[in-house]
């Protein structure tokens, strides 16, 4: 290949022949796209990868399970040589050039015909960065590219967008925990209506233009009122504005997100919702505990703690939980935790289950809290716990990242303030040191983010 520009074009291979020679790790990272692109692929390779030989498995591609023969390339569009052999792809290259097939050497991009972009794609996009060779480079532009417009820097539409509501879910708090479409989304909008437990910092970075509605529901003090949330996404999106509905977590998760779906459709107002990462399993994953583990826990439930055991509210069969042995999540759980123990160990659950309490969990002040059934609800009032919590119940909130056991001694608790986007420093109760005494607090600071085990 000379030296001049090379030309950037999108090539339709659906339904076309493409050959690629080679059956390893960069064969694989190809095949895939051309999956993705209609192709008809043959891969002719006497070994493959195995996540190669799965896609012909499935019939995605053809296997040749032989090494290149003069000829393989008859009838083909395109071709990529993709060995670890450069007299192998030099072969490959010479048949493709008689045949004017175009073709793309993997080991040495000058010296093929046609060179592979770095891609990108993003609702519709597809972002491709040529740099001469510069791989690096055309990589770190691509990422740039895609970043800028899943946060909204870099416009992809001059297209109003049109009236409706967007119910999206932000995660469990770190505003890097929220989907790619669900910042899209946020970053269009013309009136955002917002929960207190949504990612703040995104609500930050908005324009001046774009109106912001507090729709905050603090636990047992100052709340809106549903019926006034589902009156406002009406309102503003029958005034012909795009109006995001940012939940904390998951929409649909104890959310109330499908009251909102209803009222909007009985309204005539369009509406979609983006699903989040629910901060069920999020806020156990960056404290270390793992939901399920292999050998230790085969089931998951996921409780409100909104009304308590023998409420006549309650649709929970406490009972039934009592006997199982797996996972138990309790969401808004803090007020009443010593109810929600009591009821599990009356019914069977031994009083020395481990217990995990991550408070503001992937925020800058996360804490987290290791107890027992019987223990906990003193624990967290010694140590002020406060919503939102996320209470893990199980033999999971007692294991360790070393493949031990927690040696933590019930009412430890560790980490305040650790530094997740912003940086922020490690703050003070973080770090409780195992055999610590019941209630005890370590005070060493720790320079982990949430999430770091």
């Amino acid at each position: 290949m000379t030296e001049h520009d090379q030309y950037l074009v999108g090539l339709d291979l659906g339904g076309r022949r493409v050959v690629v020679v080679g059956g390893g790790q960069v064969a694989q990272r190809r095949v895939s796209r051309l999956i993705a692109a209609g192709a008809l692929v043959e891969v002719v390779s006497p070994e493959v990868t195995p996540a190669v030989e799965g896609m012909a498995s499935a019939r995605e591609i053809t296997w040749t399970a032989r090494h290149y023969t003069e000829g393989d390339l008859d009838g083909a569009w395109y071709a990529l040589a993709c060995t670890d052999d450069p007299q192998v792809n030099a072969a490959v290259g010479a048949e493709a050039e008689r045949s004017r097939v175009f073709c793309v050497r993997a080991d040495d991009g000058s010296l093929g015909t046609a060179v592979t972009p770095a891609v990108g794609q993003y609702d519709g996009l597809t972002v491709g960065v040529l740099a001469r060779g510069a791989h690096r480079r055309s990589a770190a532009v691509r990422t740039a590219l895609v970043e800028a417009l899943q946060a909204g820097v870099v416009g992809d539409s001059a297209d109003p967008v049109l009236p409706g509501v967007a119910l999206v879910g932000g995660g469990p708090g770190d505003p890097e925990l929220i989907t790619v479409r669900g910042r899209r989304l946020l970053a269009r909008a013309d009136v955002v209506v917002a929960d207190r437990l949504g990612p703040r910092d995104l609500i930050e970075e908005l324009g001046p233009d774009v109106e912001v509605i507090d729709a905050s529901k603090i636990p047992y003090g100052r709340a809106m009122a549903q019926q006034r949330i589902n009156e406002l996404l009406v309102q503003h999106a029958k005034a012909g504005r795009f109006v995001v509905r940012l939940k904390g977590g998951d929409p649909f998760v104890y959310g109330r997100g499908f009251e909102e779906v209803q009222a909007c459709t009985a309204a005539g107002v369009p509406v979609t919702v983006v699903p989040g990462i629910t901060s069920a399993f999020a806020a156990p994953a960056v404290a270390g505990v793992p939901v399920s583990h292999r050998g230790v826990a085969h089931e998951i439930v996921v409780v409100s703690g909104h009304v308590a055991p023998g409420d006549p509210r309650s649709l929970v069969d406490w009972t039934a939980l009592g006997r199982m042995s797996g996972t138990i999540v309790l969401m808004m759980a803090v007020e009443r935790i010593g109810l929600f123990a009591d009821a599990l160990i009356t019914h069977g659950r031994p009083a020395d289950t481990p217990v995990a309490v991550i408070q503001d969990g992937t925020t800058r002040i996360q804490r987290t809290l290791r107890s027992r059934l019987d223990a906990v609800a003193a624990d967290i009032e010694a140590h002020e716990i406060s919503p939102p919590a996320i209470v893990v119940v199980g033999p999971v909130a007692g294991l360790s990242p070393a493949g031990a056991e927690s040696g933590s001694e019930s009412g430890t608790a560790s980490g305040a303030e650790s530094g997740t986007a912003s940086g922020a420093e490690s703050g003070a109760e973080s770090g409780a040191e195992s055999g610590a005494e019941s209630g005890a607090v370590s005070g060493a600071e720790s320079g982990a983010e949430p999430g770091s085990v």
